[in-house]
């Protein structure tokens, strides 16, 4: 644990500066800067290049590297999170494997229905799936936050739906990550920060003749998260007419904790019926309910050279993550906990291990009038547990303590050709834009087993006789049966054609069909045009269908632990839908969710501000869930009947949820040049989405069965509904003066539902304000000082009601769209060269 601490106040006067005249010099380049991130050119939503985001037919989001480095998280969800306004990243704890890759939305729809490209070409997907109760439960979707911020130069963010563009996931739209291309200069930036927090809970209630007290509400102070970061880039020339941009990372971050007073009793009683007395003196705060402990290191390398007739290019990268997370507490007199080895209880922890590997190399050349590309691009995610501070306690005192569970990984391989030329039609006011295309992927998946001990069962017997689950406390291992290694092929071809009809009004047109070798074909296709009223005023439009190929890991995931139920074993399994217990209970092969979007929107000038406002619809039909656990005693029952002897029911993957979203997103940008007071630029941004379900699964073999079992109850439903903010506000002043800058965010998250299977439960996380400040000084032309504070108020979500936390170890939801870590203080040196 690092001790030197910054505080607060401090860093805030540091950033309090005085502002000397500013030269004519300077102000004309604060005016070319502004100007030229108003003519960003985008590749992503149009195959026309030299277009700019405020041409296209469809709503594009361009934000640089470095102003996405402007805030305290070094994360690229994060960053996202607070840059879109329809983008959500919520930080949850103690989800397993979650609490390390955490998932993100984009317009209140699943992780998995984003696309994520980088340098136009397709991002592979997480081994994950979560599996648990947090946003995205079922989807496996791409890890952002393994591609370091130093290596992006750019993300662009088409918000509409892109499946006859680009393919599988586009659902709710795109995210391109276009990396740094330098052929000299470098940096090299050294951050550290921390968490300086307060925060206020109830404690619950404390038994009746209990020999410990404790304040109701209590109030908690906590400095930890320290954070260290060392990032760099370096631009280096390859050949004569080449680059090679080298980026690295290393961050090691402490957990932190943000869990609540445990007034449970934690000792058997004494003999005669009294309490222990170390009830009096144990550590309450038991929980590591927060962020996880994290060290990773990260290398990219991205590079490209004009060759005699064609460019060659090309990008790597490599990122391991060790992260250690906590799981649910076990009280010494839980019947889980093994006495010799913990007579205080114990807190198992979770200890993933992730390898994220990418490498792609492709060639541009002239054939004739075409434009050709062709590229190979490979991409795997590996990640396995390691169960620590732990036990099985069906091999008794003999136990280990430590683990090896396993784990799964995903790889994928893509292959592209691509041409596009212009052709002149009679009619048309410009040349047409023809591009055409096929993409061949091959995806695997597998999983592999952890030791023996981590998953089997032991045999020694509870106190009161009964048998006790198999496995590692927390996270049981996976099994030999659970292994599996599978694989999948899809090819797809696709047509874009574009072009100015008149003068005014721009279309376009896109074709795609894919052939996947495990679920078979789809066809989508997309209309979008664009009329300039005026030169200040555009209305723009698209109409589309999409699709979002089940993912491997949703058809194969599986996992097994014995439960004893009545002192009976059985195992209670994720199922694969080729599992014949799966399909025994109904399970069908996988098909492809469908989805209709609509998308009317107007980008106009209005007194030097730019505006766009974009409504669209989006109604997807037989989305891919995970089912609820059917575990019950006339589920059991009913597959003993089918001659599954010992099989205690479990869930699978179902495609059956249909879901409506709507909602409106509204962007207005405003730069600014003052002679006296330096260069603003105002951005105000939001989103209005509402999501419905309109259709939940059935499936006969178990409606027939009294009481039928419930596919997708309740809490999955209201989560689709209502699990993210209905709206979202943020407003941001970026500030330069000379050697000096400034950022302010405020951000406000509306309403959350926390929903339960009782609806009498269900309670909100009202809307919340968070607002950020950074202040920089340029010391010298190479070297610059920066610091600042993420939620500056230390701003938390609701806390839970005590009937939601009995524990007392989680006083805040997992839906919170800002996370539950408080106030952060950050600094950062950077030396450019």
């Amino acid at each position: 644990m690092r001790t030197f601490k910054l505080s607060p106040l401090a860093l805030s006067l540091s950033a309090i500066l005085f502002l000397p005249t500013m030269s004519g010099q300077a102000l004309a380049q604060d005016a070319q800067e502004i100007q030229e991130k108003a003519e960003v050119i985008t590749v992503t939503g149009s195959r026309v290049s030299g277009r700019t985001a405020a041409e296209t037919a469809v709503p594009v989001d361009i934000i640089s590297g470095d102003d996405l480095a402007k805030s305290g998280s070094t994360e690229l969800n994060q960053a996202l999170a607070t840059a879109l306004p329809s983008f959500n990243f919520p930080r949850p704890g103690l989800t397993d494997g979650t609490d390390t890759v955490r998932p993100a939305t984009l317009r209140g729809l699943s992780p998995d229905q984003s696309l994520v490209l980088v340098n136009g070409k397709r991002r592979h997907s997480a081994a994950l799936v979560n599996v648990n109760g947090s946003i995205g439960r079922g989807s496996s979707a791409v890890d952002l936050n393994s591609i370091p911020m130093g290596a992006i130069g750019s993300v662009e963010v088409l918000r509409d739906g892109a499946s006859a563009q680009y393919g599988s996931d586009a659902i709710a739209g795109v995210l391109n990550v276009k990396l740094r291309e330098a052929s000299d200069g470098g940096n090299v930036t050294f951050g550290y920060s921390y968490r300086d927090t307060e925060y206020t809970i109830p404690t619950g209630n404390i038994p009746a003749g209990a020999n410990w007290t404790a304040p109701n509400p209590i109030s908690r102070s906590r400095t930890d998260g320290d954070t260290i970061v060392l990032s760099g880039w370096k631009g280096l020339e390859l050949g004569n007419n080449g680059f090679l941009t080298v980026s690295f990372e290393y961050k090691d971050a402490d957990r932190t904790e943000r869990g609540g007073y445990d007034v449970r009793q934690q000792y058997p009683l004494l003999g005669d019926g009294s309490y222990d007395p170390r009830e009096a003196t144990i550590e309450r705060f038991n929980a590591w309910y927060g962020e996880p402990e994290v060290e990773q290191t990260t290398l990219f390398a991205n590079a490209g050279m004009d060759l005699e007739g064609g460019k060659l290019y090309g990008w790597a990268g490599y990122q391991k993550r060790e992260a250690v997370s906590g799981g649910f507490y076990r009280r010494a007199l839980d019947d889980r906990n093994v006495i010799e080895i913990y007579p205080d209880g114990f807190l198992p922890l979770i200890a993933p291990t992730v390898d994220d590997l990418s490498a792609a190399v492709g060639y541009e050349w002239v054939q004739g009038d075409w434009d050709m590309d062709t590229s190979l691009v490979y991409g795997s995610n590996k990640m396995s547990y390691d169960v620590l501070n732990t036990v099985n306690r069906s091999i008794g005192p003999t136990s280990k303590t430590e683990f090896y569970a396993g784990g799964f990984d995903y790889n994928q391989l893509v292959l592209n050709l691509s041409g596009a030329r212009f052709v002149q039609v009679d009619g048309l006011y410009s040349d047409l834009s023809v591009a055409a295309g096929i993409e061949a992927r091959r995806e695997a998946y597998s999983i592999f087993a952890g030791e023996p001990d981590s998953y089997r069962n032991g045999g020694v017997l509870l106190p009161n006789g009964n048998s006790t689950a198999s496995g590692a406390q927390v996270f049981p291992g996976f099994r030999p049966a659970n292994e599996l290694d599978e694989s999948r092929t899809a090819v797809g071809v696709y047509l874009d054609l574009e072009a100015n009809i008149t003068e005014n009004f721009l279309g376009s047109v896109a074709l795609r069909a894919e052939d996947y070798s495990d679920f078979g074909s789809n066809v989508t296709g997309k209309v979008a045009g664009r009329y300039d009223v005026s030169d200040d005023f555009a209305i723009r439009g698209s109409v589309q269908n999409g699709f979002r190929a089940p993912s491997l890991q949703q058809q194969y995931f599986t996992t097994t632990s014995t439960n004893f139920i009545g002192g009976v074993p059985f195992d209670i399994t994720t199922f694969s839908v080729d599992d014949p217990v799966a399909i025994s209970l109904g399970a069908q092969p996988l098909d492809a969710e469908d989805s209709f979007n609509y998308s009317l929107g107007v980008a106009f000038r209005v007194g030097g501000a730019d505006v766009t406002i974009d409504t669209y619809r989006i109604d997807v039909e037989d989305r891919i869930v995970l089912s609820e656990n059917l575990t019950a005693a006339n589920v059991r029952q009913y597959l003993q009947d089918q001659g599954f002897i010992g099989s205690g029911g479990g869930r699978f993957f179902i495609n059956g949820v249909d879901t409506e979203t709507k909602g409106v997103d509204i962007v207005v940008n405003y730069p600014l040049v003052t002679e006296t007071a330096g260069s603003f630029n105002f951005t105000f941004a939001a989103n209005f989405n509402d999501t419905k379900v309109t259709k939940v699964p059935s499936i006969p073999v178990l409606e027939a069965l009294n009481p039928a079992p419930t596919l997708f109850a309740r809490v999955n439903i209201k989560t689709f509904e209502e699990g993210t903010p209905d709206n979202k506000f943020a407003f941001t002043t970026d500030w330069n003066f000379g050697e000096f800058g400034a950022t302010f965010r405020a951000t406000r998250y509306g309403d959350v539902l926390v929903p339960n299977s009782n609806a009498a439960n269900d309670y909100y996380l009202d809307a919340k304000v968070i607002a950020d400040i950074e202040g920089r000084w340029d010391i010298t032309d190479n070297v610059r000082w920066t610091v600042g504070i993420d939620n500056i108020a230390d701003t938390y979500p609701v806390e839970a009601p005590i009937s939601q936390n009995g524990t007392g170890n989680t006083p805040y939801s997992n839906y919170s769209p800002f996370g539950r870590a408080g106030r952060l203080v950050y600094t950062r040196l950077s030396y450019n060269f």
